[in-house]
């Protein structure tokens, strides 16, 4: 029987977006009976494995062997005028993605989920009407919603920077031939991978930011040891510049003028990539419809239970604002799952660690300096540089430092960041230890293998200051 507007087709889950919450939530709660479903309009499996994090540190690790290869004489190996095939790069990059989907396909069937290729709609409170690209339309109503559906590498208005077609992370992830000179509008984690990356695949590469410095919201002596890396590699980093006007076509040439410190700039390249911002998919999805609010920025309204202020209709992952991590995806799918089965979890104070995958890594979990001034949390800091550590030694890999800060009371670690080699590894080590409150010391202690990178935390935590016998809040001074 056909169905019509007053009989849509139930569901006790309806998923809106196929990301890491959305997915996980629809495989876990059909694994335990319900009937759910998942509509997604292009992206089996959401962003990460298809377009954003897998696939970006695939073609990153290529960039590494190929500095490897260049590097070859310092190791012993002699190396001869061979070039990069960005071809056979890319192919990897998209086997790796193929085994993915696939992966995810065989995990809908094998939980009982249901997923539908569409482009999705709410046309009522928790209904959603789906079509698909053969022009089939269905109506889903859910018992419970919930929205996961992303957001988008923003292009703004600049004048001529839409027609110039510039690339984003997606589109970088697909190049055929090695771009000639590649113009990286923005200075984030995004753009600073890439221009990295393509810098060794061959590029010229210039990295433009309208801030005043690299990853302008961490901590200075990160930013700094960011600019002299980029610099060491040929990359040309122009800071505290305001793009007025782009002209040309990304990947034949472009150019771009600007605004710096009062003078016009002109800057020319071949290609061009924007890694300046992130826009939520919130747009033309029918929420008003739904009673879903959303902010003077167009991220959805949620509170600590991620609740919309629709009832029974949840938002997760980053156009509810969460923070652009996968694994924040994740953690919100622990989140909704809990409260749609009658519990209460709250995202509030929880660990956002992260890792930018420039070569060296850049990690941190818990606060950074800038940040605990800005609170006026006092702290002991810790540093050392990676030289000192005997496994970066043995791998060449000296660049870089970790410090620690530590409360002004207690042995208790408030943050930890890293710019070096395996930085990432080293952090999660140090975040089990904030997640269990373990005092600073009990790493210290601890005996690591050697040679590790790890080990490295044992030089750390060595260099804390010991607590004074008695402070009081007068006597407590900021760094």
């Amino acid at each position: 029987m056909k169905r019509t507007a007053s009989q849509p087709e139930e569901y006790e889950l309806l998923v809106l977006g196929s990301g890491a919450a959305g997915k996980l939530l629809s495989w876990t709660l059909a694994k335990a009976g319900m009937k759910t479903a998942v509509v997604e309009r292009k992206y089996v499996g959401g962003s990460c494995p298809n377009i954003a994090c897998l696939p970006s540190k695939n073609v990153i690790h290529s960039a590494k062997v190929v500095s490897y290869f260049r590097r070859g004489e310092e190791f012993g190996i002699h190396r001869d005028n061979s070039k990069t095939n960005i071809a056979a790069v890319i192919e990897r990059k998209r086997k790796m993605v193929a085994g993915l989907v696939d992966a995810h396909l065989d995990l809908y069937q094998k939980s009982g989920s249901e997923l539908i290729m569409g482009s999705g709609r709410f046309v009522a409170p928790k209904a959603i009407e789906v079509k698909s690209a053969d022009g089939r339309i269905r109506l889903l109503h859910g018992k419970h919603v919930v929205i996961n559906t992303g957001t988008h590498a923003t292009i703004d208005a600049t004048p001529g920077l839409p027609e110039a077609m510039p690339l984003t992370h997606i589109e970088a992830l697909e190049l055929d031939r090695t771009p000639e000179h590649l113009l990286v509008l923005g200075g984030g984690f995004v753009g600073l991978e890439f221009a990295q990356a393509m810098r060794r695949f061959g590029s010229r590469v210039t990295v433009i930011d309208r801030n005043a410095r690299l990853v302008h919201r961490e901590d200075k002596d990160v930013s700094d040891a960011l600019l002299e890396l980029f610099r060491d590699e040929g990359i040309d980093v122009v800071t505290s510049t305001r793009i007025t006007r782009v002209q040309g076509k990304s990947g034949e040439s472009v150019k771009v003028t600007a605004q710096r410190d009062g003078s016009e700039l002109v800057l020319e390249g071949t290609h061009l990539l924007v890694a300046a911002g992130r826009t939520p998919n919130t747009k033309g999805i029918g929420l008003e419809v739904a009673g879903v609010e959303t902010t003077d920025r167009g991220y959805i309204k949620v509170n600590e239970r991620l609740e919309t202020t629709a009832p029974d209709v949840w938002a997760a992952g980053e156009c509810a604002g969460s923070p652009h991590f996968t694994h924040i995806s994740e953690n919100d799918f622990h989140v909704v799952h809990d409260n749609i089965l009658g519990g209460h979890r709250v995202t509030t104070g929880r660990q956002v660690p992260f890792c930018m995958f420039t070569d060296p890594e850049f990690a941190r979990v818990g606060l950074s300096e800038t940040e605990a001034r800005e609170r006026g949390v006092p702290y002991r800091l810790a540093k050392i540089p990676f030289a000192v550590v005997f496994r970066a030694q043995t791998l060449s890999e000296t660049r870089g430092f970790m410090k620690a800060l530590i409360d002004t009371r207690s042995d208790r670690i408030l943050g930890f960041s890293a710019f070096g080699v395996e930085g990432g590894e080293i952090m999660a080590t140090v975040q089990v230890a904030m997640t269990a409150g373990l005092p600073y010391t009990a790493l210290r202690d601890t005996i690591f293998a050697h040679p590790t990178a790890a080990e490295g935390l044992i030089q750390l935590f060595s260099n804390v200051a010991p607590l004074p016998v008695a402070v009081s809040e007068e006597e407590t001074v900021l760094p």
